[in-house]
């Protein structure tokens, strides 16, 4: 089955110096860029972290620190990735916790405003998840009867799950061929920040998730206690978090003129 698309969709993955969002850094990105009328482009880029790729990461995707000493380095390569997925909905593989995420950040750090505004992500583990509960590897091979080959490789892990969701919706026919209603089954909480650290209430508002103010509004907190917002940007949270925090602030800021 093929995707319904009304505005193209990038599926991607990351290979990375480990697993801290704020921290770690891109080793390796890959991107297939689906459009609306079926036509597919693709890029891979090998990327110089500027630190150390541990021993640890480089057993898992094969990618040593000579392998990209002189390989560009994110900041050189973040206007070309940007333009690619601009426009597009996003989709991967555990991509709402970790590729995302990551991918802001490191977007935010070379100056790119990146956001997740207008538009929407589906993660593809989360349906094979609820579904079947298996990797990635299982999963190709469950739903496409293909063994993963280069596994960890970011070229191969993508065009997997770009395969895997086309399978998806083939096997299970209560599943929309719409990317909205995907990102809606497949986003696990209503998190305003890819970290978790703000949420929606039931109410929709942005709450705290953490700390002395867990379960707080965040605009009754900014008017209690006006040095938290401070404290928060000064301290070792991710970007985007800042940046969706720095937003609602502005907002009320707006409001009180």
């Amino acid at each position: 089955m093929e995707l319904k698309l009304n505005r193209p969709i990038c599926f991607f993955d990351l290979e990375t110096t480990g697993t801290d969002i704020s921290k770690d850094r891109i080793v390796e990105i890959s991107i297939i860029k689906v459009f609306p009328n079926g036509n597919k482009e693709s890029k891979t880029w090998l990327v110089n972290p500027t630190i150390p790729i541990p021993a640890q990461a480089t057993a898992v995707h094969g990618i040593s620190n000579e392998k990209i000493a002189n390989e560009p380095t994110f900041a050189e390569l973040a206007s070309q990735v940007h333009t690619m997925i601009k426009d597009s909905d996003l989709a991967g593989f555990n991509s709402d916790r970790f590729d995302i995420p990551l991918l802001a950040e490191e977007l935010l750090r070379a100056g790119v405003d990146f956001d997740m505004k207008n538009r929407v992500s589906v993660d593809v583990q989360t349906i094979f998840h609820k579904k079947e509960e298996r990797t990635l590897s299982a999963a190709y091979k469950f739903y496409c009867n293909q063994s993963l080959e280069n596994a960890h490789s970011a070229e191969a892990d993508t065009n997997a799950t770009y395969e895997i969701l086309k399978a998806q919706l083939d096997r299970y026919p209560d599943l929309e061929n719409d990317m909205k209603t995907l990102s809606e089954f497949t986003t696990r909480k209503k998190s305003v920040d890819f970290a978790g650290f703000i949420a929606l209430n039931e109410e929709g508002q942005e709450i705290f998730t953490f700390g002395k103010h867990k379960g707080a509004l965040v605009d009754d907190v900014f008017e209690r206690e006006p040095g938290y917002f401070g404290w928060i940007q000064n301290a070792d949270f991710p970007l985007y978090t800042k940046k969706v925090l720095t937003g609602i602030k502005l907002r009320k800021l707006s409001t009180k003129k």
